[in-house]
């Protein structure tokens, strides 16, 4: 595997006071993607944003918005974060009766399709879907808060996806989230991630630190 390493800072971890400037220097800092984590207080013990933040932020930054939804039944939301500006739209296998169904309302909408796996959530739940999807997002850490800690039963679950993805054939990313720092995000590049998404360890020391944040995430992989 010879993709370069990307970075999605989770604004999660930003100053939600001034967020749109936290967004344009992460841009200037040289992230790859801004991820937004959508938590509706149902799926996930939290809650946090919705469509007219997405839309709001757009003005901030050409770099694609991640967007994972945190959210169930979330297939009736997925037009309206669509038409916010969302570029990636990242769903839960259990937020719906219909994972094939919801991928294709996606799709429908033109936006890059993704799934993610809760630390207890198969592998196999994949299989079917395969061919639909972008992105496989897996969390490493139950989702719900910013600030947990790196689940390490999640490293070889990453390495079976890359595994999957490989004999796919298709150019799916493989992102990671949760508790990803300095010291866990070496493992999960090994393990095969393609995105990072950081959260405390991106936004650490402010805007005057986030490129060398960046960098060290990434590893120097791309200097």
């Amino acid at each position: 595997m010879n993709e370069p390493v990307r970075i999605a800072p989770s604004i999660l971890a930003a100053d939600f006071a001034c967020l749109g400037a936290e967004v344009r220097a992460m841009t200037d800092a040289g992230a790859d993607a801004i991820h937004v984590d959508v938590m509706d207080g149902h799926f996930v013990p939290n809650i946090t944003i919705g469509p007219d933040v997405v839309r709001a932020l757009r003005d901030h930054s050409d770099l694609p918005l991640d967007v994972h939804l945190m959210i169930a039944p979330v297939d009736s939301f997925v037009a309206a974060f669509a038409e916010a500006g969302a570029d990636i739209i990242t769903v839960h296998a259990e937020a719906g009766p219909h994972l094939n169904r919801t991928l294709q309302v996606v799709k429908s909408c033109g936006k890059l399709a993704g799934v993610s796996l809760n630390p207890g959530t198969p592998t196999q739940v994949l299989e079917p879907v395969i061919e639909d999807i972008d992105l496989i997002l897996v969390m490493s850490v139950n989702p719900g808060f910013g600030g947990q800690s790196f689940l390490m039963s999640q490293i070889e679950k990453l390495r079976v996806l890359r595994g999957v993805i490989d004999r796919s054939g298709r150019a799916i990313d493989l992102e990671v989230d949760g508790g990803i720092n300095f010291d866990t995000a070496p493992a999960v590049i090994d393990a095969g991630a393609t995105m990072l998404v950081a959260g405390t360890a991106a936004f650490a020391g402010g805007a005057g630190s986030y490129a060398d944040n960046i960098r060290r995430l990434r590893g120097d992989v791309r200097g």
